[in-house]
């Protein structure tokens, strides 16, 4: 059994490795195409940043996903920091590839929980799908490429409800038995609630122990920051977030999108946490949003300032103040 983590409400100074997913889990439902150069752009703004790894694009099909069409080109580009690590989504061997020789560091390798959401969202069975993720991770193996699987609707499933742990620990065995060692449970549609989410989470941590386990939440029903903290303490230590909120799910229509990376940032970061990223930056590049796709984003962070961004007093304060103080108490 992992030891008890500190506190939730007092960070003292432990570090939480926020990973950016806005800029394939956000911009792949937009419906205009964010110019390369922008999405470049961009992916260098979070890395100055200091984000702990950054989902930079997929190498599905162009026809599946135009908005991602220029995938190749924007990670052969970006500029790297050291430390951080470079992801990209790939759907089977061909994509990986593709992702390898782009320079990917690591591999995302995505299948649902849910039979159902599965057939849906990927036209093939759970099994199918790891049958072909399976010779996914061979070629990343083979290449000296790391490898991380999300599971989709771990926390319910928009169209069979409940998903049964046992449902959910069996695909993260067959994937740890392959020798897969990042594995992220996904809110895909914001099902997910704090009770819930750390169960699951103890759960998985105490089975797996040597495996990075990441949290990926949406705040469709509101519950996303509440979610990570929930997952903190169980002793999560690794959470997905979109740069200004940015993404969904077509199968939660209307629903708002992921949890946004710079309010994760700035509430963890008051917490005194560590997540080692410059709020000041990230909030920059989310303020960028509005103009690239063409509408408002969910980030309060962005629309309001963090916590610190203080106002000027109102105009005629110091006549208003003067008068108050002749009147006495």
């Amino acid at each position: 059994m992992s030891p008890q983590p500190p506190s939730v409400w007092h960070g003292a100074g432990r570090r939480i490795h926020v990973q950016e997913v806005g800029l394939r889990d956000g911009l792949q439902m937009e419906p205009v195409f964010v110019p390369t150069k922008d999405k470049i752009a961009l992916a260098n703004a979070l890395s100055a940043a200091g984000l702990a790894k950054i989902e930079v694009t997929s190498f599905t099909s162009p026809t599946a996903i135009p908005a991602l069409r220029d995938a190749d080109i924007v990670l052969r580009e970006i500029t790297r920091r050291p430390g951080t690590v470079y992801s990209a989504l790939v759907p089977n061997v061909r994509g990986a590839e593709r992702a390898i020789e782009a320079r990917a560091d690591e591999l995302n390798l995505v299948m649902s929980a849910s039979e159902t959401h599965n057939l849906a969202n990927l036209r093939q069975t759970r099994a199918q799908s790891f049958g072909g993720l399976a010779q996914v991770v061979a070629t990343a193996q083979s290449a000296g490429v790391a490898v991380n699987v999300s599971l989709s609707c771990v926390f319910g499933c928009p169209m069979e409800g409940e998903v049964a742990p046992a449902e959910v620990w069996g695909w993260v065995q067959r994937f740890v038995d392959l020798g897969v060692r990042g594995v992220t449970l996904c809110d895909t549609t914001g099902m997910a609630y704090p009770t819930q989410v750390h169960q699951l989470t103890a759960a998985a941590r105490a089975r797996w122990p040597d495996v990075d386990c990441t949290l990926h939440f949406h705040n469709t029903r509101g519950m996303g920051l509440a979610n990570v903290l929930a997952a903190m303490a169980a002793g999560a230590d690794r959470f997905d977030a979109a740069l200004g909120g940015l993404g969904g799910c077509p199968y939660a229509p209307g629903a708002s999108g992921n949890v946004c990376s710079e309010e994760v940032v700035h509430a963890l970061q008051l917490m005194g946490y560590d997540t080692g990223v410059d709020l000041l930056q990230l909030t920059a590049a989310a303020q960028r949003l509005p103009a690239l796709v063409g509408h408002g984003i969910p980030s309060q962070i962005a629309q309001a300032g963090p916590r610190e961004a203080l106002h000027p007093v109102p105009e005629g304060y110091a006549a208003l103040r003067d008068r108050a103080l002749a009147r006495g108490a």
